[in-house]
């Protein structure tokens, strides 16, 4: 049964698979929107995690050693954002939230809206998740004046899109994807997406241990590339980053970070083992 979330209310909108090159280097021959332009790395904690199994996840991250170029997302759960801002460290990690409100606050029970993260320096929120748009209802329309709000409040985007498994197996994959873009490029003007960086999340793959192989998600990543080319402009296409998530883990990112158009990763589950996370965002020099 759809769990029904707040913000589900009415709105009024305001070919061939190439791997990276090793010596001529695409990544170095663009300009990737974002603060360092690097590989970027997002963990998502989910709804996952106490105070004391979040220090011991913070302890190790800290202790981690990080020795590629990589920009590194954490997003703790809202009631563990003041713990994590506090103990983190900020010189290798920033901090996202899960979610936010489509506006400003006001009377909605149990949202959280963006001045509220900005007024705490979070620089980034996660929008569009597929558990969101599953089990709270989020449509394309929502998810998108949600990425415009939060940049008009000077957050950072990841944006998740992706295909369930129905729409794969029916060859509607970009079709899917296409369209949860298009309803952020209808609010978004093109300056605004060098604060976003796209997630493509295939939901087959999500948690479920499943995952695209390098050259299924290669594929997907060339299309939502060639989309930005098509419907928003070649610079855009040029610089936006594009994350794959999905089950992504300490065996698999070597060879799916070393693929042309992949350009970090969200991770859920093996973002709550510290070691597992560091190998995931150290794969960052397996992309040339």
């Amino acid at each position: 049964m759809m769990m029904k979330c707040s913000n589900t209310q009415q709105l009024r909108r305001p070919a061939a698979v190439t791997r990276r090159p090793a010596a001529t280097s695409r990544r170095s021959a663009k300009t990737y929107a974002g603060a360092t332009g690097t590989f970027i790395v997002g963990g998502n904690w989910k709804c996952n995690g106490t105070h004391d199994s979040v220090e011991v996840l913070v302890n190790g991250l800290n202790a981690g050693t990080i020795d590629a170029n990589v920009e590194i997302v954490c997003a703790p759960p809202f009631v563990f954002l003041n713990q994590v801002l506090d103990t983190l460290d900020k010189s290798k990690f920033s901090i996202a939230a899960q979610n936010c409100w489509i506006g400003d606050g006001g009377a909605y029970t149990g949202e959280v809206c963006a001045n509220m993260l900005t007024d705490l320096s979070i620089p980034w929120v996660i929008l569009g998740h597929s558990e969101r748009r599953s089990l709270c209802g989020e449509t394309n329309d929502i998810v998108g004046t949600k990425v415009a709000y939060a940049l008009s409040k000077g957050l950072k985007v990841i944006a998740c899109v992706g295909e369930s498994l129905e729409e794969r197996e029916s060859g509607t994959t970009m079709k899917v994807v296409e369209e949860q873009l298009a309803a952020i490029a209808n609010v978004v003007d093109k300056t605004g997406w060098k604060d976003v960086v796209v997630a493509y999340e295939p939901v087959w793959a999500i948690g479920t241990g499943k995952v695209a192989t390098p050259d299924q998600a290669q594929e997907v990543h060339a299309g939502i590339r060639a989309w930005f080319a098509n419907s928003v402009g070649a610079d855009v296409a040029s610089s936006v980053r594009i994350q794959y998530g999905g089950s992504v883990n300490a065996g698999n990112c070597a060879e799916l970070a070393g693929m042309e158009d992949i350009d970090g990763f969200l991770v859920g589950g093996a973002s709550l083992k510290a070691e597992d996370f560091v190998t995931i965002c150290n794969s960052a020099k397996f992309s040339s």
